[in-house]
């Protein structure tokens, strides 16, 4: 089992910046592949980025590319996103979760997740 835990989030202005940070432990801790999701109320939990095992290769939703920059530090167990230039339409509950195995984009791929951190942008 993994433990994930979501932290950073807040109410910012437009344009702003954050940095949300997901730490990880468990009884026995594997590197797993990680991805962060968002969900607003009445939507769907959808991607946003993820990060392979040892962070060769990173995706992004084209929603965000260019303005959130996703990475690991395994020492440390930890994953970060930085978002900067925030938007209202980013407004939302994020989620980190940890996977065994399949596509980064599918939530349904995903093993274990944190329990969300909100991110609240105001024009």
């Amino acid at each position: 089992q993994v433990q994930l835990v979501e932290s950073g989030g807040g109410l910012v202005q437009a344009g702003d910046s954050l940095r949300l940070s997901c730490a990880a432990s468990g009884r026995t801790f594997t590197t797993y592949p990680m991805g962060w999701f968002r969900q607003a109320p009445g939507k769907e939990r959808e991607f946003v980025a993820a990060i392979t095992s040892i962070g060769i290769a990173k995706y992004y939703a084209d929603s965000v590319k260019g303005r959130f920059s996703i990475s690991r530090d395994n020492a440390k167990n930890t994953m970060y996103l930085q978002m900067n230039s925030l938007k209202p339409e980013d407004t939302a509950v994020y989620y980190c979760g940890a996977r065994l195995r399949g596509d980064y984009q599918n939530s349904q791929s995903y093993d274990y997740w944190g329990q969300g951190t909100q991110v609240t942008v105001s024009s």
